[in-house]
């Protein structure tokens, strides 16, 4: 009896390890018996601190890791471009072999890698040489490309994508912001072109406004158009690291100047005069470097502070609005937004229900008017408005736009604004003729 217990005490061991067994082999992955062994079978992109590049035009640039940034340290000293770096090392370690030309050619020079036309030296995190990877030409058939590793005799075909990714010039690996500042904590943006007087935007939590010259809400999209634009736009070419005179380049007296601010921060981009190559040349004011930049950029900084107005001369919405005042001659008409056992009501101002349709379609109305030009002044005919909107919505803010003729021209006003709008009259009509239905 002993016996046979000891035999079933086994068994059960036994089918447990081999169900141990069974389940950790499920977890494993299955080799791909297509899969290709990699050129650096242990390399690692995060282990990479060093980069040192020879191009095809013999120029060479080097790289190197300084805490989680990179750093351009030849052929001069500047940020380097993370994205364009860590492109560089991932494909590094990932790096396929397609097949092996030959273990031990006697001639590099057929293959192109002697001198080899191309030379990716990379240093590990703790090491003191570099390890190198030659490449070489494309090959007859296929478009990969002849590689070998420079501490092995054999020659191997390369993706041919990957060329394009190890060719990387001193001006591809190096940071190529025109202008650095943190986007996310700007709070202000300053154009001035020469002989004008500066646009200056402000920014108060998502709400943008016009300063100078004058006092108008700014289109939200537009003002954070042109952060970004300041913010991503890359350099086209260096044209000289030191700057020298400016004057050679219209930097003595900038086209437009750009400011961000951002609290006690500033960064300014000077736009210079138009280059041979048709873009303008440009200066970080922070930085000695002049390079160009496209022609767009200069025509997008150049726009009139009428292209950053916002159009709507209502905030409001029908959603929003909780309160509308209408106010023609001496008539005055008002109405309040109620809500109760989850529905939605308006009442006059004496307290009778009102019918909401037309009070919605009065407000869609009111809010669907935009401007179709600007003015400094607002006309005479303003004196004597041909009605007055006041919308009370998203609980406390208010707004009251004022409109006026003059012929058959429509002109409307804001109170938190200078200046003047001309207004579609039959746009401005259709709102007036759905608001005497309120009567």
């Amino acid at each position: 009896m002993r016996g046979l217990t000891t035999t079933i005490v086994l068994l059960v061991v036994l089918g447990g390890l081999v169900g141990y067994i069974y389940f950790v082999d499920s977890k494993r992955e299955t080799p791909d018996p297509n899969a290709k062994p990699k050129a650096y079978a242990e390399l690692k992109a995060d282990t990479i601190e060093e980069l040192q590049i020879k191009d095809p035009a013999g120029d060479t640039s080097r790289v190197q890791k300084v805490g989680d940034d990179w750093q351009l340290l030849e052929p001069v000293k500047a940020d380097a471009d993370d994205g364009v770096v860590g492109t560089v090392t991932s494909n590094l370690s990932t790096l396929e072999v397609q097949r092996v030309v030959e273990e031990a050619p006697a001639d590099l020079k057929q293959f192109g890698l002697d001198p080899p036309r191309l030379d990716v030296g990379f240093r590990l995190k703790g090491q003191k040489d570099f390890q190198r990877l030659h490449v070489g030409d494309k090959a007859p058939a296929g478009g990969d490309f002849f590689a070998r590793r420079a501490d092995e005799k054999k020659v191997i075909l390369i993706p041919s994508f990957t060329d394009s990714i190890f060719t990387k010039t001193p001006f591809d690996l190096r940071e190529k912001s025109i202008l650095k500042f943190d986007r996310d904590k700007a709070d202000g943006v300053e154009i001035v072109k020469t002989g004008g007087a500066p646009t200056l935007f402000a920014r108060t939590g998502t709400e943008w406004r016009i300063v100078k010259p004058a006092t108008a809400r700014a289109d939200y999209a537009a003002s954070e158009g042109l952060l970004t634009r300041l913010s991503s736009t890359h350099m086209l070419k260096i044209v000289t690291e030191n700057g020298g005179d400016l004057r050679t380049y219209g930097l003595d007296r900038p086209s437009v100047t750009a400011t961000v601010t951002a609290g006690s921060s500033k960064a300014t981009l000077l736009v210079g005069k138009m280059s041979d190559d048709g873009g303008y040349y440009a200066k970080d004011a922070a930085r000695p470097v002049v390079f160009t930049v496209e022609q767009a950029l200069s025509t997008d900084l150049g726009k009139e502070m009428a292209e950053f107005r916002r159009k709507d001369l209502f905030d409001a919405r029908s959603f929003s609005a909780t309160r509308l005042e209408l106010r023609r001659g001496s008539e005055t008409l008002a109405f309040e937004k109620s809500e109760a056992g989850g529905k939605t009501t308006w009442k006059k101002a004496g307290g009778q229900d009102a019918d909401t349709a037309k009070i919605e379609d009065v407000l869609t109305k009111l809010s669907n008017l935009k401007a179709d030009a600007f003015q400094a002044a607002a006309p005479p005919s303003m004196k004597m408005p041909a009605a007055a909107v006041t919308v009370r919505f998203d609980e406390s803010k208010t707004e009251t736009v004022t409109f006026g003729r003059s012929g058959t021209g429509v002109f409307a006003s804001r109170s938190d604004e200078s200046g003047a709008a001309t207004v579609s009259a039959a746009a401005f009509d259709e709102a007036m003729k759905a608001a005497d239905g309120l009567k």
